[in-house]
């Protein structure tokens, strides 16, 4: 009689059964991988501007305060961008002619704002308020790192969905007195389980469970 499959037959079933179990598994693995890495988050990844504005030297440096360019931090959802006028407040005065900042110039002449790039970007269907976090103690450091080191604003936390609900889950850690807020040095005691405890009761911060629904961050 004779012979229905080819020597290697065997071989190639036994490698195809190996690879439908395999292939999903993997399949998901580096789907996983790509989500979590700086390609899907933009994390550490540092975005040129149309003005190299070093936060290094502005903060770190001359200790300018988060407030002064971000006015609406403490009462809006966006900490908001400082129009050209803020730059012009102290650029009319010192560096007026410094080749970097002639688009600086040039947006105040023509009336044209500047298009920074922007770096931390949720997605539209991710509700996020600056205000509320800064009236429960949540500093700038604790999302956007030591800024003040940085030459140009990279995104230091990768802003995932697990990222928040860690923090949504056990605000404690990251709370801190209000007057400490915008301090970009400050460090958590050695006390601070006890300290965050007593801060999330005094700012009537919500409990892990109602702080862990979709509606809080999904509206």
């Amino acid at each position: 009689m004779a012979q229905i499959f080819r020597p290697g037959a065997d071989t190639l079933a036994r490698v195809v059964l190996a690879g439908i179990a395999v292939v999903p598994v993997l399949a998901v693995g580096m789907a996983t991988t790509l989500w979590r890495s700086p390609y899907a988050t933009a994390q550490d990844v540092t975005r040129e501007q149309p003005v190299p504005f070093s936060h290094e030297h502005h903060v770190g440096g001359l200790g300018i305060d988060c407030r002064y360019c971000h006015t609406s931090v403490e009462k809006a959802a966006f900490a908001g961008i400082p129009p050209t006028e803020t730059c012009m407040s102290c650029h009319s005065q010192i560096w007026t002619n410094a080749p970097m900042l002639a688009p600086v110039r040039t947006s105040l002449a023509e009336g044209r704002p500047l298009v920074w790039r922007r770096v931390h970007a949720l997605p539209d269907y991710v509700y996020f308020n600056h205000s509320v976090h800064v009236a429960k103690g949540v500093g700038c450091s604790t999302c956007h790192g030591a800024i003040q080191t940085m030459k140009l604003v990279r995104q230091v936390a990768p802003l995932t969905m697990g990222w928040c609900l860690d923090c949504h889950r056990n605000p404690g850690p990251n709370l801190r007195p209000r007057e400490a807020v915008f301090d970009m040095t400050w460090a958590p005691p050695d006390d601070q389980a006890e300290q965050g405890a007593h801060l999330a009761a005094a700012y009537h911060v919500k409990s892990p469970a109602r702080l862990s629904e979709c509606s809080i961050c999904h509206r």
